[in-house]
């Protein structure tokens, strides 16, 4: 099905307008709601959770099958991450160290 240029702008303006309309209604009453103490704290962990989840796959199955030995560089890699994050708390050396260890695992091992 081929839309017109009119058709095609008035798709994106609505799908704009539902987009902003919703946030502008969450914004707007924000101010009259309070998040209890132990729901704030518990939200802290939210970005680590989700970045767990979308990570841990990928590390622990890199060939669609589980792979827990030296021979995943991918683990390397993300222990080694692990490892520098933990012990300088640098987000730089982190990135580096995880890809260095990856990369050069990816290279030598078979």
């Amino acid at each position: 099905m081929k839309y017109t240029d009119p058709e095609i702008l008035a798709i994106i303006l609505g799908m704009a307008s539902v987009t902003y309309g919703i946030r502008f209604v969450l914004y707007a009453r924000a101010h009259r709601t309070h998040i209890p103490d132990w729901l704030e704290a518990a939200l802290k962990f939210v970005p680590v959770a989700v970045l767990t989840a979308i990570i841990s796959p990928m590390i622990l199955m890199p060939e669609q099958h589980f792979s827990l030995d030296w021979h995943n560089p991918w683990l390397l890699g993300a222990a080694a991450a692990f490892g520098a994050g933990f012990w300088k708390q640098q987000p730089l050396l982190t990135i580096l160290a995880g890809v260095v260890v990856f990369f050069t695992a990816r290279s030598l091992l078979p």
